[in-house]
């Protein structure tokens, strides 16, 4: 919007007004302030959705992987021959042989639930989740054989061990004898405890070589699934396809939204919902520059009379009052902009001063299945809050800027 010299003088005039204008001045400020607070809620609230999905996406599916190939019964016999096949698909990566199995673990007379997985020497220490998420202990003394394993930091918390602690392993499938089969207990060194940053899976997972876990279920040279990783998890449908169909007889494939589709279509439309409604509030923070320009031109009718004998155009008042209105929604657009990446950077922080003076954990792992408040900025998503509120804030300043340029200056100037 292309001002002249005079223009771009009385819109500033009518930014900064004077002593008398007070409760004016006082009304486009409460409306910057609420324009602020408006985009400051929503790039915070959906940049925290956004690190949630995230966060999620990269930790579950780092240990489950984009997809599975899962034996009938639990059980691959020919497990070598599927890697082998899955490698050799267009578009697979990779291709892990897994055991997983919900077990019972003990320590001192505690005892917990597990999910024991038994994984590759090879996988566990290559394994991004795993090997940079290690709190204490080493990778290097987990061997087959040697009874080492790894657990989950919340599990260990729970049973209250440590690096060198020995937990015991319950297992209902152990051999089988004429009064029945007999429970299996065996006995495991802590090498390792790692913290993946969920919950669910810190509190429940004891990861061994996969050779212990056979021997430990006595399930011989079998695994329960492979675990695969593509190119594009958001086509892996189309790329496992192939497999599903020549496999069918002996396993079947799941992939990362059928095992964890309700939680990531959850998120999905709590985004576009919250979107939504935090939308609707700078729609309402808009109203306030819609009320206070008409504060305005009331309270300038008189002048805009005047400018309209000494020559203004109709245009010329519009040109003005649009870029008042507008200026203000755009620097409340910047300070929420400014506000909401403040409180990103020192989130962690800010909850933590929240739960300190209310004596309440508003980020319990337990409840929101991450251990710390995520985020993560989306470039094209913070660009278009900013242009919905510059839109918003442009279309409020519409029927005040008519409303002044249709002053009739005979009108107003008859009796004075």
């Amino acid at each position: 919007m292309l001002l002249s010299r005079y223009e771009r003088m009385i819109a500033r005039r009518y930014l900064l007004p004077g002593r008398g204008e007070a409760f004016i001045a006082l009304v486009a400020s409460i409306s910057l302030v609420a324009v602020m607070l408006g985009v400051a809620a929503l790039v915070i609230v959906m940049s925290v959705m956004n690190g949630f999905r995230a966060e999620l996406f990269d930790k579950i599916v780092g240990l489950n992987g984009h997809a599975l190939i899962q034996g009938y019964n639990n059980q691959l016999p020919d497990w070598r021959t599927i890697a082998a096949e899955a490698r050799r698909t267009p578009g697979v990566t990779s291709a892990t042989p897994l055991i997983e199995q919900p077990l019972f673990a003990t320590y001192n007379g505690r005892s917990e639930f597990i999910l024991m997985r038994g994984m590759r020497i090879e996988d566990i220490r290559d394994n991004p989740t795993i090997r940079d998420n290690v709190k204490l202990g080493s990778l290097r003394s987990i061997t087959p054989g040697s009874g080492n394993v790894v657990i989950g930091s919340r599990l260990a918390q729970a049973l209250g061990v440590t690096v060198g602690s020995e937990l015991t392993i319950i297992s209902p499938q152990g051999p089988t004898t004429p009064f029945g089969t007999m429970i299996r207990q065996v006995p495991y060194r802590i090498a390792a405890i790692i913290e993946v940053g969920v919950y669910d899976l810190d509190k429940a997972y004891v990861i061994m070589p996969i050779e212990d876990a056979q021997t430990l279920l006595l399930s011989g040279d079998t695994v329960g699934s492979i675990e695969l990783e593509t190119t594009d998890p958001d086509k892996v449908e189309q790329i496992v396809a192939p497999l599903a169909r020549k496999f069918v007889a002996s396993a079947q494939i799941v992939d990362w939204r059928q095992l964890n589709g309700e939680l990531f279509q959850a998120l999905a439309v709590d985004r576009i919902v919250t979107f939504t409604v935090l939308s609707i509030l700078i729609l309402i923070a808009v109203f306030n520059i819609l009320s206070s320009l008409i504060m305005l031109v009331r309270a300038k009718t008189r002048d805009i009379a005047i400018l309209r004998t000494m020559g203004a155009t109709r245009g010329g008042l519009l040109r003005i009052f649009m870029t008042v209105g507008t200026t203000i929604g755009a620097l409340g657009v910047g300070a929420g902009l400014i506000l909401g990446f403040v409180f990103l950077a020192f989130r962690q922080q800010i909850v933590g001063g929240i739960g300190a003076l209310t004596g309440i954990d508003i980020w319990d792992p337990t409840m929101r299945y991450l251990t710390e408040l995520p985020s993560k900025v989306d470039p094209v998503e913070i660009v278009t809050i900013a242009l919905v509120a510059l839109l918003f804030s442009f279309l409020a300043t519409l029927y005040p800027a008519f409303k002044a340029a249709n002053t009739d200056p005979v009108q107003v100037l008859r009796y004075d």
